[in-house]
């Protein structure tokens, strides 16, 4: 009876199981990415340089990529007006070349301008980082 009463008796303490423990956020999803040899290579080298697991690398180059969208229509347009203008450019080069500087520096100026503003659209924050 002696060994019966000791197997009942229950302690407070936590039993501790040991291994390794809990990882407070767990990854549970996976994405399949497709690379070359060559790629893979490259990546893994930049990762081992880093003093970085493949995946840790991978996930961190995700994080800090910035990514600026593609053009909407509204802007195709306007990449065609500024190939225009250029065209208008290489034109009043020529005219300048052949009738003189002078008839020409307005023409050019209101050039420059255009092309000016169609540079600080591209460049606004409007179009950045979405």
């Amino acid at each position: 009876m002696e060994t019966n009463e000791k197997l009942s008796v229950k302690t407070d303490k936590p039993k501790h199981k040991g291994g390794r423990p809990k990882v407070r956020v767990r990854r549970e999803t996976h994405v399949k990415v497709r690379l070359t040899a060559t790629e893979r290579f490259m990546i893994s080298a930049k990762a081992k340089d880093a003093g970085m697991r493949l995946s840790d690398w991978i996930r961190a180059a995700a994080k800090a990529a910035k990514v600026v969208a593609r053009l909407k229509p509204e802007d195709l347009q306007i990449m065609r007006m500024l190939a225009g203008l250029a065209n208008n450019l290489n034109q009043l080069t020529k005219l300048a070349h052949r009738d003189g500087i002078l008839t020409i520096a307005i023409k050019c100026g209101n050039l420059l301008v255009e092309i000016d503003q169609a540079l600080k659209y591209f460049n606004s924050d409007d179009r950045q980082d979405t």
